[in-house]
């Protein structure tokens, strides 16, 4: 996009708007083409990267948004909640919330050219705490995602014998059991594991073998378990070389990331559909039970999947899009990404249940009884088992599963990782991409460490509940209510117009402005309404951890205060109310790119002079039909 002739006019008068920001002429007072690329950040020039092409964007948004909660999360959250009742709402959600602010996500990143700090920034110094809010809770989620990484790479390392270790009972654990006064179970033996007095090798394994878990954490967690420190490590030096040119490496990565996944999901698909007993186990995925339809929770639960299905509310979306074009078209990728997420999770749930049914087929037990956890304990306890009791090389189907949940995680990780990684780059555009994702990288092995230690558990169910649900929840709420009751659903649209040069369709200004701020609102006070304590499993979550989880809240809202209470004491001098104008001042907000910038101003200057000729024309004509002219 070129200037216009009276560049040097808006140069002139715009040009306090953004000291940090210049623009280099060439002859004839034209922008030179490096302007198009080339900015000028607190004096000193840099270039953004950008992706290599659209479709290294469209990959990377299809890794970072179909990870384990489709494959994992999903499956089980639909049967707790409704079977194929749960699809309603949850198909509901998607189209008054997920893909209304995954949509409204892509555009502010693509908009500003900034990651989500910068980008809030730009808009008024005010909200930037919203930038740093969602930083913090993509950072809880970022740090225990990793050790679920650790955990899988362990998994997959171990899948590599024809006996697969968590499929038969050991003889150390026997001593403790009959303490317990519990019964072990071979995992491959075809007998029902159901019962107060038994458990299955797969659990004993996960939690004496692998996590070798503590029972309560009130004398502390524990060392980190060394074989996991070193998955660990090796998952976090993945992520590193996968983001370590920032959007030039993970893009090129992003095909195999992206379609990989698919290969194996397609593999299981066609294995489980020709075992005996899979109808019935995707006969009951489907099957919906109307009576939990209106229950609030389903539909609180629906929210809490759509968020981390899609990542909505990280600021990873915002990041990613940021790397963009001007002009890409993100409204296709926006439908292709939310579509192709809904689709993932509906395959992994056929897929995942008709594996569960041929094992109620084979224990002769109802398919619920089959489905004993959730959450991690689906993932490294009911799948395993599953796998376990295969007839034929199970080792081979238990490669690879893990290897495809270790490579839908670290698409997923990418995109939190490199959250972190733009925000310091946009503040500090002269460090070297690798030395800041090496440096959040070794961040995030050090504080990933406790989830590792045998009351690990405890401490992610806690960050991930307030830190992972809580806080994104909370800034979503404000970021949609701050672009579109405080900036105005009318100026944000004008921008998008500008930006696709498309007009903004009735539904997305119904569900910005009305439907998802609303949504979320209701559906927010109502979990706090109904809030419960914090367990995980049979046992309570102690006051010390749950006081960690709630400081983890007070901290993230006490950043968005701060930033709130700097800006009005900036502007005390101005006087009440003049002060509060000065604090929401929008003079920063814009594109990034500077000739681009000078033309967004244009056209504002236009619409508005537009407005203000209607205006007088429309006063003009009732003052003629008042005196009768």
């Amino acid at each position: 996009m070129r200037c216009s002739q009276k560049s040097g006019f808006y140069v002139q008068k715009f040009g306090q708007d953004n000291p940090g920001f210049q623009i280099e002429n060439g002859e004839n007072g034209r922008a030179t083409k490096d302007s198009e690329t080339k900015i000028k950040v607190d004096g000193i020039e840099t270039e953004r990267a950008q992706w290599g092409n659209g479709l290294e964007f469209l990959m990377s948004c299809i890794a970072m948004s179909v990870g384990l909660g489709n494959i994992w999360r999903f499956p089980f959250t639909a049967y707790e909640n409704g079977g194929g009742a749960f699809l309603i709402p949850y198909i509901v959600v998607l189209i008054v919330i997920g893909r209304p602010l995954y949509y409204l996500e892509m555009a502010l990143g693509q908009f500003t050219s900034r990651g989500n700090v910068q980008s809030f920034s730009s808009l008024s110094p005010a909200i930037k705490g919203i930038g740093y809010g969602q930083l913090l809770g993509s950072t809880c989620i970022a740090t225990y995602y990793c050790s679920l990484m650790a955990l899988t790479l362990f998994y997959l390392v171990s899948s590599f014998t024809s006996d697969l270790p968590w499929s038969h009972c050991k003889v150390e654990w026997e001593t403790e059991n009959s303490q317990r006064n519990v019964t072990c179970v071979s995992s491959k033996d075809t007998e029902s594991v159901t019962g107060r007095n038994k458990i299955s090798s797969s659990e004993l394994w996960f939690t004496k073998e692998v996590l070798k878990e503590k029972e309560q954490i009130n004398d502390g967690v524990g060392p980190p378990e060394w074989r996991l420190t070193l998955c660990l490590l090796v998952a976090w030096f993945l992520t590193f070389a996968v983001s370590v040119k920032g959007v030039k490496s993970s893009g090129k990565v992003s095909y195999f990331l992206a379609l990989f996944p698919y290969v194996v999901m397609g593999a299981l698909l066609i294995r489980a559909v020709t075992l005996e007993g899979s109808t019935e186990g995707m006969l009951y995925f489907v099957t919906p039970q109307w009576s939990k339809l209106a229950r609030a929770e389903v539909w609180y639960a629906a929210v809490t999947q759509c968020f981390f299905s899609l990542n909505v509310g990280l600021g990873s979306i915002i990041m990613y899009s940021s790397y963009n074009s001007f002009d890409h078209n993100i409204n296709r990728d926006a439908l292709v990404v939310t579509t192709l997420d809904t689709f993932t999770s509906l395959l992994a749930g056929t897929t995942i249940f008709g594996i569960l049914g041929n094992l109620a087929h084979e224990l002769n037990v109802p398919v619920e009884d089959v489905v004993k956890s959730g959450g991690t304990g689906l993932a490294f306890i009911s799948y395993p088992d599953a796998i376990a009791k295969f007839q034929s090389v199970p080792w081979l189907f238990a490669i690879l599963f893990f290897i495809m949940l270790f490579v839908l995680g670290i698409g997923s990780l990418v995109a939190l990782h490199g959250c972190a990684n733009t925000m310091i780059m946009d503040n500090f555009p002269t460090i070297k991409p690798w030395k800041v994702s090496a440096a959040t990288a070794l961040f995030g092995f050090l504080v990933g460490l406790v989830y590792i230690t045998p009351g690990g558990q405890f401490i992610l169910t806690v960050v991930d509940f307030f830190g992972g649900n809580m806080v994104i929840f909370v800034f979503a709420i404000i970021e949609i209510v701050t672009l579109m009751w405080c900036y105005g659903s009318e100026n944000f649209c004008n921008d998008l117009e500008f930006m696709t040069k498309q007009k903004v369709g009735i539904y997305w200004r119904i569900t910005w402005t009305i439907i998802t701020p609303l949504f979320l609102i209701i559906v927010f006070i109502y979990s706090l309404a109904t809030l419960t304590r914090l367990d995980y499993g049979s046992y309570e979550i102690s006051d010390l951890a749950l006081g960690l989880g709630w400081a983890i809240v007070c901290v993230s809202v006490m950043i968005f205060a701060s930033f709130f209470g700097v800006s009005f004491y900036k502007n005390r001098k101005f006087g009440f109310p003049a002060m509060i104008w000065e604090t929401f001042n929008t003079t920063n907000w814009g594109p990034e790119n500077h000739s681009v910038r000078l033309a967004w101003k244009e056209e504002k200057l236009r619409k508005s002079a537009e407005v203000a000729s209607s205006g007088k024309i429309w006063i003009t004509r009732k003052l003629n039909f008042l005196i009768g002219r």
